[in-house]
């Protein structure tokens, strides 16, 4: 039987059972569907690369505030670990079956701007998950496959070219200056979130990550932070259209020379399961006073899919009726219909906030 530090995996489980049906403030889907019979038919198993359940669920046993509770340890958690992983997966998308990616005609894409004026939407931004195949995700990825990781997708980087041509910058080493100048563009991700935290998702720290950027900086990648790509597109103002034809040609130049973790189901597979599917978050920063406060304001967003946070991310404050408003669905729809959702519940937002 395996065993963690002398205790059985199960008995280890059990534990981790115990602490979570004993919390009466714990209500996360792990909660949920963490059984006593699940444990007894997966809670010995382990993955090819030494991942356990215990390792996908800590997390949400030490949160019990999580609303979710569980990250994928590698790509294989989710097939091994299915009889946990899939219905907290359908719960969360209300799907498990995902089509075929589709980004669309960028020939025939046209989102006219928003907001021409500049009265409402301050910037607007759409990102993507990757896990590059043959690596662990974050939470178990050893310092060497870090530094592999990250050597394969800085010579991926070199076939940038035109306005997608930009610099690399690891975060270890990196200068005052530099680190000054992404602090102040917003665009450093650090440590800090205690969710990612306990997932072990600053596993290594610093070690392996860097950040990619374009010269206007409306192109930038993440390399080693939640997943092993977070592809952004990005630019002040409303422009969708560029925005989001950015981001399909980044991605089609990565596909070349990296490959990825995709599933027939759940599509791109992510850290956190909330991220599967298409993984596309798209978002802006709106100036909305008016609707904000509103007292159902967040519940006319969420009948719309879209999904309101703090302007500097999940569990973050705002100030001055700014939000940041994305997307809640990511799986069940294609890469363009999450887009044209997220278009068209912000361009019914927009006209709200115009009719208070």
């Amino acid at each position: 039987m395996s065993e963690e530090g002398g205790v059985s995996l199960k008995e280890n489980l059990l534990t981790y059972y115990d602490k979570l049906q004993c919390d009466p403030c714990c209500n996360s889907l792990l909660k949920q569907n963490f059984t006593k019979d699940v444990i007894e038919e997966i809670g010995n198993k382990v993955t090819n690369s030494g991942c356990t359940l215990s390792d996908c669920i800590k997390s949400g046993v030490e949160n019990p505030d999580s609303s979710t509770g569980i990250y994928a340890a590698d790509a294989e958690s989710y097939t091994l670990f299915a009889p946990l992983f899939r219905p907290i997966i359908e719960k969360y998308h209300g799907s498990i079956k995902h089509p075929f990616v589709d980004f669309g005609n960028p020939e025939t894409i046209n989102f006219a701007n928003l907001d021409p004026t500049g009265e409402y939407i301050i910037s607007t931004r759409i990102r993507v998950g990757r896990n590059v195949e043959g690596y662990p995700f974050t939470a178990t990825i050893s310092r060497d496959q870090q530094e592999a990781l990250e050597t394969k997708i800085k010579e991926a980087l070199t076939h940038f070219d035109g306005d997608l041509e930009g610099t690399y910058c690891p975060l270890p080493g990196m200068d005052d200056p530099t680190r000054d100048q992404l602090v102040e563009d917003h665009f450093l991700f650090q440590q800090g979130d205690r969710f990612l935290q306990s997932a072990g998702g600053y596993r290594n720290w610093p070690h392996g990550r860097g950040i990619f950027f374009n010269k206007t900086k409306t192109f930038l990648i993440w390399i080693n932070e939640e997943d092993h790509l977070r592809i952004i597109s990005m630019e002040q103002g409303a422009n969708f259209d560029s925005v989001y034809k950015r981001l399909m040609r980044g991605i089609k130049i990565l596909e070349q020379h990296v490959s990825f973790y995709r599933d027939d189901e759940l599509g791109y597979l992510t850290f956190c399961p909330t991220n599967l599917g298409t993984t596309i978050r798209a978002s802006v920063h709106i100036k909305i006073p008016k609707l904000s406060s509103q007292p159902n304001f967040k519940e006319f967003c969420l009948g719309l899919n879209l999904q309101v946070r703090g302007t500097h991310g999940e569990h973050t404050d705002t100030k001055g009726g700014v939000y940041d408003v994305s997307n809640k669905r990511r799986m069940g729809l294609t890469e363009i219909e999450v887009i044209r959702e997220m278009y068209n519940g912000i361009t019914q937002i927009i006209e709200k906030e115009k009719s208070l």
